[in-house]
C-alpha cells in the first residue's frame, strides 16, 4: 500500500473513532469498539472508501498499534475524546515513564502538571525515545520524566493499553523531571 495512502486511511480512522464517529453516523459501543462492516460502509457512504486490505495494513503495519481488532471489530487503543471504557485495568507503572511535548507548552505544565486536555487521560510512554517521537510531532520535542513509582504510591491510578501507552488522569508538575536544558518558555 502506498505510504501517503496508508498515512490518509491512519488519520481518517483516528478521527472516527477516536474523536468524531457521528460525522460518518457511527455509533461506537461503551468500550469504543464498532463492527469493520459498519465502518467501511460508513466511510464509503462519506465518499472515502477503504478496502478490507487497506483497513488490515493499517492495523497491522501500523508500528505505534492506534487500533484494535476483536473478531469483527475495530477499535482506536486509546487517545479517545468521545466517552468510552477501554476497560483497562489499574496496573502498576515502572519507576519512571516519560511524556514528549515542546518548549510552548512547559510554563503551562511547570503552572499546572500534566492534564489530558480534550483527551480522558495523560499520556505517557515507557521510554524516552517514544517520548521523543511523540513531541516531535509538534516541533523539536522536549521529553518530561514523570515519577511514576512513587505518584503509584500515593494512590494515583495508571493503566496500560494494549499498545504499551501508559494512561493516567494527571501528574502533578511536582512529579515532572524537566531537562536542564528545557529553559522557560517565551
Amino acid at each position: 500500500m502506498n505510504p501517503q495512502r496508508t498515512v490518509k486511511v491512519s488519520k481518517y480512522l483516528s478521527r472516527h473513532l477516536r474523536h468524531r464517529p457521528e460525522r460518518i453516523g457511527l455509533t461506537l459501543d461503551e468500550g469504543g469498539w464498532v463492527e469493520i462492516d459498519t465502518l467501511l460502509a460508513a466511510a464509503a457512504a462519506h465518499g472515502f472508501r477503504i478496502s478490507p486490505d487497506e483497513l488490515e495494513h493499517v492495523v497491522v503495519a501500523d508500528d505505534k498499534r492506534r487500533f484494535a481488532v476483536d473478531g469483527t471489530r475495530i477499535r482506536a487503543s486509546q487517545g479517545h475524546s468521545v466517552e468510552v471504557d477501554l476497560g483497562l485495568a489499574p496496573a502498576v507503572p515502572p519507576r519512571y515513564l516519560y511524556h514528549g511535548t515542546v518548549t510552548r507548552f512547559l510554563d503551562a505544565i511547570r503552572a499546572e502538571g500534566l492534564r489530558p486536555m480534550t483527551r480522558h487521560d495523560v499520556h505517557l510512554s515507557a521510554d524516552r525515545e517514544t517520548a521523543a517521537r511523540v513531541g516531535a510531532r509538534r516541533g523539536r520535542p522536549v521529553v518530561l520524566t514523570v515519577d511514576a513509582g512513587p505518584l503509584h504510591d500515593a494512590g494515583h491510578v495508571f493503566r496500560v493499553s494494549a499498545n504499551g501507552v501508559w494512561l493516567t488522569s494527571c501528574v502533578p508538575s511536582s512529579h515532572l523531571g524537566f531537562p536542564p536544558d528545557a529553559g522557560e518558555a517565551s
